[in-house]
């Protein structure tokens, strides 16, 4: 199955773009879950204020007009034809009045169920009552479902993914559309986290690709008011990068929710989490008290520069570009053909770091040779851009980025074509794929380390070189990884869903062996080793 971010001599697609036709939900979700603010702790009130406080602070304005419900919402029985039942003591006035209100007033509602028995806090589970429930909540008025994985009859990756195919079917087979939410893939990631064995996890992801809009893939973000928030941010954005292959228009990877008021999270934290779910096309689902937030949250959730980048059509996952102990550098295009980075800086002290022109994915000779060498980059937290000379200038400049912040930028269109350029990685181990400095040609997986032999260019005909070695191409040489100059006129790669990376020729898949040695193998089915990240500047429609 050959992904969408895809780089082959036969495609020769690199830095050009096909955006998807209309779709259930072209674009990331924004608005509004109870659960890590609340958890169980739910009622009609905490709907209906965070409503009016959404409307009346610009949220809805700025695009947050989705208000979901999570567990705990019904009765612990159902009724006796089978419906669910919602709380009367709960939602006094109902559920078909709730999702009038919230209609009436610009939003669209969405409910919580379970695929098992029983929900995560104990209520009525949907197994064996599929079409009664769906029948039930399209009737109620909403249209947007997150489904949960808890108590169901089995913990294998072949039962979730029969039981989730229910849903499915029917949601493909009903009149009026909902937008299906699964949380299926986040049951797999820590267990496989556990064992040292992801493949089920990108089974997982692989069907809820398939199965609906959008898939949340890692742990519940931690909840109000317990618990280290920069932490579980933190474990999710590292689940999150490992998965940029799956996302195309129509589908989202789903990090979880947004925080605010955790007392836990600086004010620097938080807009970190917020600029790096803007920079992946990530939804943007809040989960907070809506009518205390405070008017610098307000005015960072509602940056138009951001937002834009966040609901840009390419919706394009920004994936590394380096990685060391104390920064990491993402980047992505736009559709109008405008580039974005973003640097976290993860040390504990403010610091600069300067990303160069190759890395940004841009030629500095096609700048050079250009007539027009200014490129123009804006800051996307001040709004403020400046006019960068090609011919005096490295490239771009993030100034004293706080401890736990995030500086995100955005480049006009230049005359330079955009090349994918980044780490190779494996997505079990998180080695980078690395060409070694020095006389050696051989590539190994090694520790991360933000060096020129570590970020890597895929060309538009297949071929891949490192930032160290630019006139050497990767190669395959009888099952043995090296970069030498004859592999840039053969030697081409293709890159599948699956996160292999093939050989054109051998056919054989870029693995990781257990010492660190790069070498090209028979390609299996979601082998931990065989699976790896690429820079990813392409996205194509289809399947």
């Amino acid at each position: 199955m050959v992904n969408q971010l895809v780089m082959a001599a036969a495609a020769g697609l690199a830095g050009s773009s096909a955006v998807a036709p209309e779709t259930l939900l072209p674009l990331p979700p924004m608005g509004f879950n109870n659960w890590a603010r609340f958890t169980t702790n739910i009622s009609e009130a905490i709907f209906v204020d965070a409503a009016k406080a959404m409307a009346e602070t610009g949220l809805l304005a700025a695009g947050y007009n989705r208000i979901n419900l999570d567990d705990a919402w019904s009765t612990m029985d159902r009724a006796a034809n089978g419906s669910m039942v919602w709380d009367d003591a709960k939602f006094p006035k109902g559920f078909y009045w709730l999702t009038e209100h919230l209609k009436s007033m610009g939003f669209l509602p969405g409910i919580y169920t379970d695929a098992g028995r029983r929900s995560c806090g104990g209520y009525p589970g949907a197994l064996d009552y599929e079409q009664i429930d769906l029948d039930d909540f399209t009737r109620w008025g909403f249209e947007y479902l997150k489904m949960d994985g808890c108590n169901m009859p089995g913990r294998g990756e072949a039962v979730y993914r029969s039981i989730y195919g229910r849903w499915n079917k029917m949601l493909r087979a009903a009149e009026k559309p909902m937008i299906f939410s699964n949380s299926a893939p986040a049951y797999f990631s820590g267990r496989g986290l556990a064992t040292n064995n992801l493949t089920n996890w990108y089974l997982a992801m692989g069907w809820a690709q398939k199965f609906g809009q959008l898939a949340r893939h890692s742990a519940d973000i931690v909840n109000y008011p317990s618990g280290n928030a920069w932490a579980s941010m933190q474990f999710n954005y590292n689940q999150h990068v490992r998965l940029a292959r799956y996302q195309i228009p129509g589908f989202f990877n789903d990090p979880d929710f947004l925080l605010v008021d955790h007392p836990s999270f600086s004010l620097e934290e938080k807009k970190s989490q917020f600029a790096l779910w803007c920079a992946f096309s990530a939804p943007l689902i809040l989960s907070t008290e809506m009518s205390a937030l405070k008017r610098e949250e307000i005015a960072y959730l509602t940056n138009k520069h951001l937002l834009a980048v966040n609901q840009d059509r390419l919706v394009q996952q920004a994936t590394l570009v380096s990685r060391d102990g104390a920064w990491d550098v993402l980047s992505k295009s736009l559709e109008n053909g405008d580039r974005v980075i973003a640097v976290l800086n993860k040390g504990s002290t403010s610091g600069s770091i300067t990303v160069s022109w190759d890395r940004i994915g841009l030629s500095p000779d096609a700048l050079l040779a250009a007539e027009q060498v200014l490129v123009s980059v804006q800051d996307l937290w001040t709004g403020e851009s400046v006019d960068l000379l090609a011919t005096e200038s490295r490239g771009v400049t993030a100034e004293n980025v706080p401890s736990h912040g995030t500086a995100v930028f955005r480049l006009k269109k230049s005359a330079s074509a955009v090349t994918p350029t980044g780490l190779i990685f494996n997505t079990r181990s998180m080695k980078c794929l690395t060409d070694q400095d020095g006389e050696s040609t051989q590539v190994r997986f090694a520790t991360c380390n933000g060096s020129d032999g570590q970020t890597w260019r895929v060309r538009s005909d297949g071929h891949i070189h490192s930032l160290l070695r630019r006139n050497e191409c990767l190669v395959d040489v009888e099952g043995e990884m090296s970069t030498d100059r004859a592999g840039c006129q053969s030697n081409a790669w293709r890159y599948e869903t699956s996160g292999n990376l093939i050989h054109g020729g051998s056919g054989r898949c870029l693995t990781e062996g257990a010492d660190g040695r790069a070498t090209a193998a028979a390609c299996g089915i979601e082998r931990n080793e065989q699976v790896v990240g690429l820079p990813i500047g392409v996205t194509v429609v289809g399947n």
